[in-house]
């Protein structure tokens, strides 16, 4: 018999009016400081060295208040389709679009940060229904993490990834879904690591971007690409993670400015689609202004500034080192990811890879920067992981491709 805590309830956010006037009056209002001191560099990546330029910031803005649409938004949530439920003691949000097709395959799909559910609601619908009739179809579930968007905030500290992995394959059962195949990238990545690791009886198999090797592994024997991704995921948490060791410490200070100023959530976040996107210049090149400000804006009418930075408290550098997975895996590494771990390390953990991706295009936010791609990579990927289960078809493959 089902239990009430059991129960999937049908779910509809919607902001009050009140909520977005007062969101357009603080952006009208808001104090910004005076332009960087690298004003005068050319167009590129130095225009970012102290951050998010003035100029830019200012432009978004004022598209913001004047111009982009939250309604929109809500309408695409609505159509793919909302539900929650209670997972020890904490209520999940999650987004479901069955398929149409009787031989698709259950998918988990898992955001990270600065992202959220926002990052795949154009995927949704081509992953569940191709137009392809030869493409491989998926009932899609994307959850939103313990404290982001509209998933309840946690009122004790253990919500790290582990428990959160746990929580995903209790949510999917009560879905149906005893058997299902895994996805995710950033934070999503890692909990999809614990999934196949910690949870093989439930994992088909996984497909990440962000292939994680155990600790204090050796460069002897890499290729000298490979040494550079190493070299360059070594910068990044060297030079550039300040806003990790932020989140991991004091999550609660910066929360005060993230859930108390439009302006300074969007700087904080937007700072990150820039510098991780595959772009020189805007990460507007490649990601559509409104799809970053679906992100902002739902981190801003939940108030969930503070309560998705901790996740960074609760998990930074907690991947257990002896975790192996022995599910079939897919990984891709896009180009200007900021963490890229060679293959050979990444083996060390993934003790099946079925699927190698090395695209030529993209960055960390693939499903926005390159979503026709990473759609065909995606199912090319968990083709070969659903195949390796039924062992048969293509094994430790090479992928390479434009986007």
């Amino acid at each position: 018999m089902t239990r009430p805590t059991d129960a999937v309830h049908p779910f509809h956010a919607r902001a009050t009016d009140a909520d977005l006037a007062d969101l357009r009056a603080r952006l009208a209002a808001a104090r910004l400081p005076e332009a960087e001191t690298v004003l005068g560099a050319p167009p590129g990546p130095r225009r970012w060295d102290q951050g998010v330029p003035l100029a830019d910031l200012t432009d978004v803005v004022d598209h913001w208040r004047t111009g982009y649409d939250w309604r929109a938004f809500e309408d695409r949530l609505d159509r793919i389709g909302q539900f929650r439920t209670v997972i020890d003691g904490l209520g999940i949000h999650f987004l479901h679009r069955r398929s149409a097709r009787a031989d698709a395959t259950p998918l988990l799909m898992t955001h990270g940060w600065p992202g959220s559910v926002a990052e795949f609601t154009d995927v949704v619908a081509e992953l569940a229904d191709p137009e392809d009739a030869d493409a491989p179809a998926f009932h899609v579930v994307v959850p939103s993490l313990p404290g982001f968007g509209y998933s309840d905030k946690p009122a004790t500290t253990g919500w790290g990834t582990e428990k959160i992995a746990a929580a995903w394959v209790e949510l999917m059962g009560r879905l149906g879904y005893g058997r299902f195949a895994a996805h995710g990238g950033d934070w999503g990545g890692n909990i999809t690591t614990v999934l196949g690791g910690r949870f093989p009886e439930h994992v088909l198999g996984i497909h990440t971007t962000f292939a994680e090797g155990p600790p204090g592994l050796t460069m002897d024997g890499l290729t000298a690409a490979e040494r550079e991704w190493a070299e360059q995921t070594r910068h990044f948490w060297r030079h550039r993670a300040a806003y990790a060791k932020q989140q991991a410490t004091r999550p609660q200070t910066i929360g005060y400015a993230l859930v108390d100023s439009p302006v300074g959530l969007l700087a904080w976040l937007l700072d990150k689609f820039a510098e991780w996107s595959d772009t020189e210049d805007s990460p507007f090149e490649r990601i559509p202004r409104d799809r970053v400000l679906d992100d902002v804006t739902l981190y801003w009418l939940t108030r969930t500034g503070a309560s998705a930075a901790r996740i960074y408290y609760e998990s930074h550098n907690s991947l257990d080192p002896q975790l192996r997975v022995d599910v079939p895996s897919a990984i891709t590494v896009y180009p200007r990811d900021v963490e890229r771990y060679p293959r050979p390390w990444a083996r060390e953990r993934f003790r099946r890879i079925v699927h190698w991706g090395t695209p030529e295009a993209g960055g960390h936010f693939p499903s926005l920067e390159v979503p026709d791609f990473y759609v065909d990579d995606l199912r090319q990927g968990l083709a070969a992981v659903l195949a390796a289960r039924g062992e048969r078809g293509p094994r430790d493959r090479d992928v390479r491709g434009g986007a």
